[in-house]
């Protein structure tokens, strides 16, 4: 699994709340445009989760780039609000940080574990 947020704090919630439900996968962590093009060189992940909004860098730009260079992932944007009417990309799935209770059960639903 790859997660895509410029804080270390929110990437170690979301594995942690992952983990602590019984998912085992290994977790990577893209801050930037850059590590994320360098980490998908040498890791293909079977889900992405990224933020929405980053400094100089978007959850949209970051499903473009994995669509791209790793077009079978599932890809989830993470996010601590949401505007009512956010044109958002075809994404599997968006989810608000504080609901992050919900993410081991999106995980196995989007993953079929």
């Amino acid at each position: 699994m790859l997660i895509v947020d410029d804080s270390a704090d929110d990437a170690e919630l979301a594995r942690i709340e992952l983990h602590g439900a019984g998912i085992a996968a290994e977790c990577r962590r893209a801050d930037s445009e850059a590590s994320l093009l360098a980490t998908l060189l040498e890791f293909a992940p079977q889900l992405v989760l990224s933020d929405l909004n980053m400094p100089g860098f978007s959850g949209e730009h970051a499903f473009a780039i994995v669509r791209e260079r790793a077009p079978s992932a599932r890809f989830v944007l993470l996010t601590g609000a949401l505007e009512e009417d956010a044109a958002l990309p075809s994404v599997d799935a968006v989810l608000l940080k504080h609901e992050l209770h919900a993410l081991p059960g999106l995980v196995r639903e989007l993953l079929g574990c």
